[in-house]
């Protein structure tokens, strides 16, 4: 098995880099998804969230209200690491069971592990391979103001919450420009897969030399 962890600011391209990862085949964990199980109505995580930030982040029906907790934990740097505190070791939990599920049907699996805040929060030095889509602070504001409706005080809210420019890319193996079009990123990652490929065939041929040696 070979583990890429995928990390990128918001509005980067990461989703586009995503997508085509499980196009080609690899194993694609979501830590967005798994954050919204581990607070799924019933849980534990959604019990200790209501119990740190009030009945507030609650909806009608009884489900989180993401927006609601968003705006408590933006910019509040307390208020986040006690939401992370709740939330990414049962993430973490997900995450183990799902790429343990993914080495045992396939022990030649490439599994992408998608990891928003992987700089912040993760252990870099747990995956083969660190991939990190970059693209500038001033085009992912444009992008965040012109594609998700939110004005420019917002958008860098949004971007100043996660690690600087700097600290992801001193955590890359590999970046992929994220600046240009879709397709000029799906074509970076066309590029990285095959290499990804020949390193697992590789080591897959070693092993099968030295049970047979």
């Amino acid at each position: 098995m070979f583990r890429i962890g995928l990390t990128g600011g918001i509005a980067a391209g990461k989703s586009v880099a995503l997508a085509r990862f499980a196009e080609l085949g690899a194993v694609v964990i979501d830590y967005d998804t798994l954050a919204r199980d581990a607070v799924a109505p019933g849980t534990v995580g959604l019990d200790e969230v209501v119990e740190a930030f009030g009945p507030g982040v609650l909806g009608p029906d009884g489900t989180l209200d993401r927006a609601a907790l968003g705006r408590l934990v933006f910019g509040d740097d307390a208020a986040r690491e006690r939401l992370n505190a709740i939330v990414h070791p049962e993430v973490r939990r997900l995450a183990a069971e799902r790429e343990a599920a993914a080495g045992a049907a396939e022990p030649r699996a490439v599994v992408v592990h998608d990891i928003p805040l992987l700089v912040e929060t993760g252990d870099p030095a747990r995956f083969h391979c660190v991939v990190v889509v970059h693209t500038p602070a001033d085009v992912r504001v444009r992008r965040l103001v012109e594609g998700r409706g939110l004005d420019e005080g917002e958008a860098r809210a949004r971007l100043a919450a996660q690690a600087d420019d700097d600290a992801r890319l001193a955590a890359a193996d590999v970046t992929l420009d994220g600046s240009g079009t879709p397709e000029s990123l799906r074509a970076q990652v066309d590029a990285l897969w095959e290499r990804v490929r020949a390193e697992v065939d590789a080591e897959v041929r070693a092993e099968i030399e030295e049970h047979e040696a």
